[in-house]
Order: structure tokens, then sequence, then C-alpha cells
């Protein structure tokens, strides 16, 4: 069980915020967002975190520096980023490109990277001050659509963190534009990856038609409805599954049971969390999977799409017969739900959107999970080569599957949650005895799946 740096504190010095705008003029235009875009759940902000090392070979460069010139270039590409959303007729959202700019900060904080600890994970300490709030520009509507800020380190490293607005781009968009502004860092002309718009593509029709089921905006009223409400009484772990942990999965499902990582891992955790609840067996619960329908179109969307591409399908059970039955029962609906997405459904979608007034996903009674280890955040570099840890930075709702390496050296994914005590504790135990080293005969507790201690948030 690794020890966290939840104790740290530390203040960081900033300069006065700007705004960043495109380096050469850019087109006035208004640009609609798809109707995959503009959906209610996607009209917040989204933290993202990159710790980057000290690299001789960057000796005497600023970052701050260099990040903001790369900005400052890319935004010519991507130029709809440095306009603001406005809202018409029916809520629909489309960007005003203004060459307003993106918000920038820069900072020092008297702190080295290895303080944030041996493996690191989110949540992080004093995010409030890596990601600062400036007053006035926080918001979905007329604001700047990205804030950056980056802060240099008293080890030579620095870290990169960035707001963006989710109703302009999926994971896979936002890692396409800030590898963009790494090629430019590094000295590129233009990046590899010209960016697409093309938004209409994920439009309803006209007129819409329903052709799919979808579970994820049913509102299902439950009688009981047992929720989550000990929120004085949170606490974080960290749940990490390599090889070890992969193979104590595998070993509880049928050889002719072909089945992903992600399927695996996402059936237990869900089970695990649907037995940790204690609810009424008779009682419906669904899980929800983030696929990217990129390459569910035929043709596939075109490369270079920084749009929200991607779908939320669920399918139901209940709680019974998901608790009751082996594990190879959720791992079939898992991969179910998954197939779900083809360009039927992404369109089925888009017109059930637009048709009920775009509502919020149903969350109640849901697990959802979405894989970030494709989104290759770490990969971003600036000059600095990759990042130490890249990507999500906080506990987010659903449950994010994240690339992690341990202090080993095994290379497997994490799995941050934030649940109440009790149901912390009931759900480590269940999820503790799935992953129960067997192949020694004495049943030996396989704990070091657990990345950090419980601690209240």
């Amino acid at each position: 069980m690794a020890q966290r740096s939840t104790s740290l504190a530390f203040k960081v010095r900033r300069c006065e915020p700007e705004l960043v705008v495109p380096a050469k003029p850019t087109p006035v235009e208004h640009k609609p967002l798809s109707d995959i875009d503009d959906r209610e759940g996607h009209r917040f902000e989204c933290p993202v975190i990159q710790f980057y090392r000290y690299s001789p070979s960057m000796q005497g460069r600023d970052p701050a520096r260099v990040i903001r010139d790369a900005l400052a270039k890319t935004l010519v590409f991507y130029y709809p980023y440095a306009g603001r959303l406005r809202e018409g007729p029916n809520r629909k959202l489309t960007v005003d490109c203004t060459s307003e700019g993106v918000l920038f900060s820069e900072g020092d904080a008297d702190v080295t990277l290895e303080q944030f600890g041996e493996e690191l994970q989110p949540p992080f300490p004093c995010m409030e001050e890596l990601l600062y709030d400036v007053q006035g520009y926080g918001g979905v509507l007329n604001c700047p659509l990205l804030l950056i800020q980056v802060t240099r380190l008293k080890c030579g490293g620095f870290i990169f963190a960035l707001r963006h607005n989710h109703s302009m781009s999926d994971a896979i968009g936002l890692v396409q534009f800030m590898s963009a502004m790494g090629e430019m860092a590094r000295g590129a002309l233009a990046p590899t990856i010209s960016p697409v718009w093309e938004r209409h593509l994920l439009n309803a029709r006209n007129p819409p038609r329903i052709t799919c089921t979808h579970h994820e905006f049913e509102q299902v009223i439950h009688t009981n409805a047992n929720k989550i409400t000990q929120l004085d009484n949170m606490v974080h772990r960290s749940f990490f599954f390599g090889p070890k942990q992969v193979s104590a999965l595998r070993r509880l499902v049928p050889p002719h049971c072909r089945c992903s990582t992600f399927d695996i891992i996402a059936a237990c955790l869900w089970r695990c969390h649907t037995i940790a609840l204690q609810l009424d067996p008779n009682e419906d619960v669904r899980i929800i999977c983030v696929v990217n329908a990129r390459s569910k179109f035929n043709p596939p969307l075109p490369l270079g799409y920084y749009g929200n591409a991607i779908a939320y399908p669920a399918t139901l059970t209940t709680v019974g017969k998901l608790c009751q039955n082996p594990l190879w029962y959720a791992i079939e609906l898992v991969k179910q739900t998954k197939a779900k997405v083809t360009e039927e459904y992404m369109k089925s979608t888009a017109d059930f959107l637009v048709s009920r007034g775009r509502p919020a996903l149903s969350l109640t009674r849901s697990f959802l999970v979405s894989d970030v280890t494709r989104a290759k955040f770490e990969d971003v570099d600036f000059g600095w080569g990759k990042a130490a840890y890249g990507g999500q930075a906080k506990i987010m709702d659903g449950n994010h599957l994240l690339p992690f390496t341990n202090k080993k050296g095994e290379d497997g994914i994490i799995m941050p949650i934030c649940l109440p005590a009790t149901l912390m504790e009931r759900f480590v135990k269940e999820l503790d005895s799935m992953l129960k080293d067997e192949s020694t005969g004495e049943g030996k507790s396989n704990s070091d799946f657990i990345k950090s201690n419980l601690s209240k948030i």
C-alpha cells in the first residue's frame, strides 16, 4: 500500500494571466457544434494535468515561454478554440470564432516533482494552485474555451495544467490539440494531423428517427433510493490492475469466454461496487461504457476530427442477477454494451438528444466506466520528453481506467474511486476476495493492488 502526498501544501507565485491569441489572422465565422457535442453532459470544464521532469537538453529554456509561443501557433490551425461559445434557439451551441484567445497563466512553486510521490495519480494536492480559477473567466458560455497554466518547479521540471470545455472535444480530440502544441513547441511549422471540423457528420437527421433503445437516458425512480449521502465521510483509493491482478481475474472466467482486459476489469468493478451498495436483489442497475465511435462509421470519421465522437451505451440487469451469477455474466453484459455502438446508434443518439431536449445521462444505479488508457495524454511532448504523468486531474463522476506504472516497473491500469468509508470497506473486501492469490494454495490476500491509504477527502 503506497503512501500518498495528500499532506503536501504549497503556493504558486503567478504572473498576471493573459489571453493568448492566434499568431496569425484567422477566419471570423460561426461554427455550430454537433448534436453529440452540445448534449447536457458535455457542458462542463474538464481539468487535465501533465507532470514533466527536468531535461538537461532543455537547459536554459523556459517551459512557460515555449508553451505560450506554441499555443499561439497552434491556435492558427485550431482557431475555434480561440473563440467563444454562444447559445442559440433550442439551446444549440455555436462557436463564435472571434480570436479573443485562450487564457494562459504561468508561475513558480517551491516544490519538486518528487514531493508529489513516487506514483503519480489523481487526486493531486493543491490543484487550485496548479490550475487557478481566474475570476470572471469560468463557465461554458461567452468564456475562454481553454485555461492553461504552466508552473515551474524548483527541480527544473514543470507542471502543465489545462481546463477545457468538454463541449468542444472529447479526450481523443483534446490530445490531438495538445500533441499539435507539442509539435509546434519542438519546431514544427504545422501539425502532423490537420484538424478537421465537419461537425455536421454527428448532427441529428431531419426529421429525427430514434431507431435504438437508449437506456443511458432513462430516468428511473426507485422507491428506496439508498443514495450515497455520506459526503462528509468520503475516502479515496486507487486500484491497480497489473499482469498479476488481470491473471487472477481471468482464472474466474471459463476458457471459452473471450474478453479484453477492459471487459474483465469493468465487469469486476461493476459487480464489486453493486455488492458493496447492498441493494434489493430486484432493483435494476446498469453499466454505462464510454465508447469512441470514430471507427464505427462507414467510412470512418476523418482523421483529425477533434469533436466529441463518443457514445454512452447502457445495459440493464437486476442486482440479484449481477451479484449471484459468476463473473462471466457481467463480462458478457459489458461486451454487449460496447457492441451497441454503430453508425446507426450514433445517429439515433443525436436524434434522441434533439427530440428530447438534450437530457443528461441517468446516473442513478449506474456504473459508468471509461477507458482513458488509449488517449495517450502521457505522450504529449513539449520538448522535455513524455510526461511522468498525463491525463485526468481529479476523481470525476464515473470511473476512469488510467495507464499506470508502479514502483516495480509493472505497466498496468489504475482506477481512482471516491466512496463513503463504509461502502469503500465493503468494496475493497469484495475486490480483494476476487483477486485472492490461490496459486500458493494459502488464499493469500493480493492487497498490493490498493495504491493509496484509506484517507478522508
